[in-house]
C-alpha cells in the first residue's frame, strides 16, 4: 500500500503555512480584492498534490503566485497610481449626518447594510456619524461629530485641570462677608397689595 499522500499532506501543511507566513498575516476582513483572489489560488493549488499532482510543481507556482502579491505591494508603495489601480480608493457614504445616495448606488450597497456596520462599532444614530467610508477592504471607517465622540483621557484631564484651577481661585480670592442691611426695592411692591402678610414689611424706623 503507498503511503506517498502522508509526507504530501505533511508536506502541504508545512509548505503552505510557510507560503501564507511570506504573503503576511491580515485576515479575510483586512484582505484587499488582489490579496483574496491569491490567497483562494494557493488553497486550492495546495490541495492538488494530494490528488496525484506534482506536489513540487504545486509548490512552485504557490511561490509564484506569493511572489507576486509582494511584487504587486512593493508597487503600491511606490506608485499611488498602482495603488489606486489595484487596491482602489475609500467611498464616501456619509457626510455630516446625510447619507451620500449616489454613491450607496455605485456600490450597490444597501443603508441597512451601513446600519449593520455603524451597530458593529457602537453607532445608534444616523444623525451621529460625521463621515462614513467604505474602505477598499469593505470595511466601514467612521468619524463621529464631536458632541457623539465618547471622552478621552486627554479630555478628562483637561476637564480635571480647569476645575482644579478654578478650586485654586476661590481660594486664593478673601471671603467677603456680605452686610446685613435693609435693602428696600428687593421686591415687587404690588405683592404687598394682593398677598401682605407675604411681604417682609420694611424697617420700624421708616414705617
Amino acid at each position: 500500500m503507498e503511503l506517498d499522500w502522508i509526507w504530501k499532506a505533511v508536506l502541504i501543511v508545512v509548505a503552505g503555512t510557510l507560503l501564507l507566513r511570506v504573503a503576511g498575516r491580515k485576515s479575510i476582513s483586512q484582505m484587499t480584492l488582489t490579496q483574496t483572489v491569491i490567497m483562494i489560488g494557493i488553497g486550492s493549488l495546495l490541495i492538488q498534490p494530494v490528488a496525484g499532482k506534482n506536489i513540487w510543481t504545486t509548490i512552485g507556482v504557490g511561490l509564484v503566485l506569493v511572489l507576486t502579491l509582494m511584487v504587486m505591494e512593493y508597487l503600491q508603495v511606490k506608485s499611488d497610481r498602482v495603488e489606486r489601480m489595484i487596491t482602489g480608493k475609500s467611498k464616501l457614504l456619509m457626510e455630516n449626518g446625510q447619507l451620500i445616495e449616489k454613491n450607496f448606488k455605485k456600490l450597490r450597497m444597501t443603508v441597512d447594510q451601513l446600519e449593520m456596520k455603524l451597530r458593529q462599532q457602537g453607532v445608534s444614530k444616523l444623525s451621529d456619524v460625521k463621515w462614513a467610508t467604505l474602505e477598499p477592504n469593505g470595511q466601514v471607517g467612521v468619524e463621529l461629530m464631536p458632541q457623539a465622540k465618547p471622552v478621552t483621557m486627554k479630555d478628562f484631564e483637561q476637564l480635571q485641570a480647569q476645575v482644579q484651577r478654578l478650586i485654586t481661585m476661590l481660594e486664593v480670592q478673601p471671603s467677603t462677608r456680605r452686610p446685613v442691611s435693609h435693602e428696600v426695592g428687593g421686591e415687587d411692591i404690588f405683592k404687598e397689595i394682593q398677598y401682605p402678610s407675604a411681604v417682609t414689611p420694611p424697617p420700624k424706623h421708616l414705617q
